[in-house]
């Protein structure tokens, strides 16, 4: 992808919920999945995350269903290392890759929380998990490139004589996005790292730490792209669109009430939580008050205006080097579709405006 291109990336889940929507009863529901997978692709979307939780429907299969009710849709797959041998999941991965021709990109998430580790067996440090996940995605790589056997004898991955027939569409492989941002994370990233993805945070900790992953992927010869989220709250007016805000914090409030949104204990969240405490309005459209209501715990923070002010809002992001916004509302599929008549067509024609200045050739 070009370096100033842009990609737009979307959010599928098993069956219609959010912050204002009770989950439904049927929480593996194929028709909505199916459904919200061909929004996003009618709207425009490059991709869409398929998510992983210890608690959650397996996200390979959910991606299968949603790549069969889908043409031109690629998805970024979340995957936990740790829970399958790097060797079995580079053939997954790859053998997905092939039966949706070259649809497919995996989001590696080493996992901040331990009780939910703990869910499914694994009780190592945090630590202990980035290492892990470095040699994971060392082994899993050697996987889809190798040309003959190999062996591997590391800390925790032993194999002898691993090939794999099955190869990536996707060349040299499947691109890897990868989340997490204590340090021992941004180790991992700039070593093994496509695209490195994290919430949405203000102007001033985007440039900071881009600026940092970029000279530590530098030390391996490497460089990145970025990827950012964000919770888009879009009215044709800017005044509708704050008062917009505020309804949805509301019923986000109600709906959340008992539930623990104490500080999480993950990098990303305190992150998030840093900016929250310098104001509920940063950077002109920058909303941190439903991070504060979440204790940082997921992508929560949101851009508020009207569609051409949002999208100004995501080329200063662009600007700074972020090539991949991960945007998903908190009316999931009617949020979607909305994007795709408004803010994605805006902000591509504004950033093909920015490229012919600049005398880039679109590609």
């Amino acid at each position: 992808m070009d370096a100033s291109a842009v990609e737009f990336i979307g959010y599928i889940a098993t069956h219609e919920s959010s912050e204002i929507k009770p989950a439904a009863e049927l929480r593996v529901d194929p028709a909505y999945v199916a459904t919200v997978a061909n929004a996003h692709e009618a709207a425009g979307f490059d991709r869409a995350l398929v998510a992983f939780h210890s608690t959650a429907p397996d996200s390979l299969l959910v991606a299968a269903h949603a790549l069969t009710a889908t043409r031109r849709l690629h998805l970024m797959i979340a995957h936990r290392p740790g829970f399958a041998a790097p060797t079995v999941a580079a053939r997954q991965f790859a053998t997905l890759d092939q039966l949706s021709g070259g649809r497919v990109g995996v989001h590696v998430i080493t996992g901040g929380n331990d009780a939910e580790q703990r869910q499914d067996g694994d009780f190592l440090t945090k630590e202990e998990r980035y290492a892990r996940t470095d040699e994971y995605l060392e082994v899993m790589k050697r996987e889809w490139l190798s040309d003959a056997p190999f062996d591997h004898e590391g800390r925790f991955y032993r194999v002898a004589g691993a090939c794999s027939s099955v190869r990536c569409v996707q060349r040299p492989h499947i691109p890897v996005y990868f989340g997490g941002a204590s340090a021992a994370a941004l180790a991992v990233a700039a070593k093994h790292a496509d695209v490195y993805a994290l919430w949405g945070e203000t102007l001033a900790q985007v440039r900071e730490i881009t600026a940092e992953l970029r000279a530590a992927a530098g030390t391996h010869g490497r460089s990145l792209r970025f990827s950012l989220s964000f919770r888009p709250i879009l009215a044709d007016t800017e005044e509708k669109a704050w008062a917009r805000a505020h309804d949805i914090f509301e019923r986000a409030r109600a709906l959340l009430a008992g539930r623990d949104t104490g500080p999480a204990e993950n990098t990303g969240a305190h992150r998030l939580m840093a900016a929250v405490r310098q104001g509920e309005r940063l950077d002109a459209r920058l909303w941190t008050k439903m991070a504060a209501l979440s204790g940082g715990r997921w992508n929560s923070t949101a851009l508020v205006g009207t569609p051409e002010q949002v999208a100004d809002a995501l080329l200063q992001y662009h600007d700074l080097g972020v090539t991949t916004f991960l945007i998903r509302g908190f009316d999931p599929l009617e949020d979607a579709l909305d994007y795709g008549r408004s803010l994605i067509p805006l902000t591509r024609a504004g950033i093909a405006r920015r490229r012919e200045a600049a005398g880039i050739a679109a590609q």
